[in-house]
């Protein structure tokens, strides 16, 4: 029998809200002034090389700086959190305000049509992406969900065939898919009331999820400590 294994409640929480916010981001990206995706690099990549093959060059340098700054972003998640495994106590609180911080600078710069702010809210994707990684050797992403489709493809395949299907590694795709879905739906909602302003939303989400976060890591900690020291 195969060992089960069990993401925590905080895990759970934090990866449904995340890729909700992402969702809500990306919808943002594709309804704004540019219409291009903020949260996941596949299409960027592919625009770019289009724009190197077309020999366009200021497109090309368009992309290859969203590129580039979603990548700033999963660097700087590498120096903030240090470490792939999910675990209580990280500094994903750190994190998640620092992408609070970058979004929020990106409004002002979408409300006048400014490029940067795509940088900066690339910027902030790309350190949420980096910052929620692996959890007992399975892949956790919340800003893109091409991934999360396969795998779920894959153990639905398994599952056919009469084999054996890690129950866990569904309920994640299952969730990351279906919050993100849901984030676009409110994104679309949302753009049409704030316009470019739609990303204080994640924003505030993100900071308050950053606060909430590190005052609960906070208590755990303690908590365990006060336990280990009666």
């Amino acid at each position: 029998m195969p060992v089960l294994r069990q993401l925590p409640r905080w895990a759970w929480i934090g990866g449904g809200v995340l890729a909700f916010i992402a969702g809500i981001i990306n919808a943002a990206g594709y309804m704004g002034f540019r219409h291009q995706s903020i949260t996941n690099l596949t299409g960027s990549t592919s625009l770019l090389g289009v724009s190197l093959g077309v020999a366009d060059g200021g497109e090309a340098i368009h992309w290859a700086l969203s590129i580039g700054a979603f990548l700033i972003g999963a660097i700087l998640s590498g120096l903030i959190v240090q470490q792939s495994a999910l675990k209580l106590g990280r500094r994903y609180g750190a994190a998640l305000v620092l992408e609070s911080l970058l979004l929020f600078a990106a409004v002002p710069l979408l409300d006048d049509g400014n490029a940067i702010g795509l940088y900066l809210a690339s910027m902030g994707a790309g350190l949420q992406n980096g910052m929620v990684s692996t959890y007992s050797g399975m892949v956790f992403r919340t800003t893109h969900v091409s991934g999360m489709f396969t795998d779920l493809g894959i153990y639905i395949g398994q599952r056919l065939r009469g084999l054996e299907v890690d129950t866990l590694r569904v309920r994640v795709c299952v969730l990351v898919i279906g919050t993100f879905l849901l984030g676009s739906v409110a994104g679309a909602l949302l753009f049409r009331l704030l316009q470019e302003r739609t990303l204080l939303i994640p924003a505030a989400l993100t900071g308050l999820c950053g606060v909430a976060y590190g005052i609960y890591s906070q208590y755990m900690i303690n908590s365990k400590a006060n336990a280990a020291a009666n």
